[in-house]
């Protein structure tokens, strides 16, 4: 099983996936459209069990996989740990899933809740990957890599088609990047059925390493993170997922925690909704584009809203 992606298997995989998953709510915000000045298409995929996208692709992945008699093992910041942890459990393989030791709190109790063995290691998401792969090599357990293995993204694509079944098309799709498995799939999709949308991938400042590599053109790491966005706080890009990027996505910008935590407010406002910061940076994106994209209609997926009670008073109430 390796990085690429089928439009086809995307199609299949909305047939598979546990319904709890899909077709999540989306719809024109109005009041959050008239303060960007865009038509914006809201994807919310904050009302699921696990309050992110994640289980689209963790799902389809194990469905693909089969079964792992040595089970499972992944880096996570949380939410693809609950993805994986979900999908395990109700095949009843074995997880273990390694996060950061500064990982969200509440992302790393619901991993366990859902029962996943969670090993905190490391500094930041990639100190806990490497510990991972150390722990495949010594149990067999297979391990799983967000962003390298196609099955994510076309999970994760399924988005896309849903999307494209609204009656207007889309002129432009924004959304966050992190290891690349979302964007690359919503992008194959739309290259196909709507290959006039505009696909723009949004990172966080803090987290630079795939805009520096998107301009590079090849893998480019940085040191240190320093970012609100932990699901999006990528310091060691995928090689495969920047790959399939060229095919996939037209541009990938930057925006500042600062804009990122005025547009959870924003969303809190306009909509009514609770997102976390990774899940809200293409609403950033959107604000920073406004100029250029006025009165475009732009997809926006909400990707996730696991945001803790200290969050939310510091950064919405």
């Amino acid at each position: 099983m390796d990085a690429s992606i089928s439009v086809d298997r995307i199609e299949e995989a909305a047939e598979v996936i546990d319904p709890v998953f899909l077709n999540s709510p989306q719809f024109v915000s109005e009041p959050l459209s008239g303060r960007l000045g865009i038509t914006a298409v809201l994807k919310v995929e904050c009302v699921n069990p696990i309050r992110s996208f994640k289980g689209r692709g963790t799902d389809y992945l194990l469905h693909r996989l089969g079964p792992q008699p040595n089970g499972l093992v992944c880096a996570s910041a949380g939410n693809f740990g609950q993805g994986m942890a979900y999908a395990a459990r109700k095949r009843g393989t074995k997880i273990t899933v390694f996060a950061a030791l500064s990982a969200n709190p509440l992302k790393v109790d619901r991993m366990r809740a859902l029962g996943a063995e969670v090993i905190l290691e490391g500094q930041d998401f990639d100190d806990a990957k490497a510990g991972a792969l150390r722990h495949a090599k010594k149990t067999g357990a297979f391990y799983v890599e967000d962003g390298l293995l196609g099955p994510i993204a076309e999970g994760a694509a399924t988005m896309a088609s849903e999307l494209g079944r609204m009656n207007q098309p889309i002129d432009a799709c924004i959304v966050p990047l992190g290891n690349g498995s979302l964007i690359n799939g919503i992008g194959m999709w739309l290259r196909r059925h709507s290959p006039e949308t505009r696909v723009i991938a949004v990172c966080p400042s803090g987290a630079p390493s795939m805009f520096m590599s998107w301009r590079a053109g090849k893998p480019v790491s940085t040191a240190s993170l320093d970012t609100v966005a932990d699901g999006i706080a990528v310091r060691i890009p995928v090689r495969e997922a920047l790959e399939l990027m060229r095919k996939a996505v037209d541009e990938v910008m930057l925006v500042t925690d600062d804009e990122i935590i005025e547009s959870m407010r924003w969303l809190y406002r306009d909509a009514g909704l609770i997102v976390e910061p990774a899940g809200a940076a293409g609403v950033a994106g959107a604000a920073k584009l406004r100029d250029e994209l006025a009165g475009k209609r732009v997809a926006i997926p909400l990707t996730g809203g696991n945001v803790t009670e200290d969050q939310l008073r510091d950064w919405i109430y």
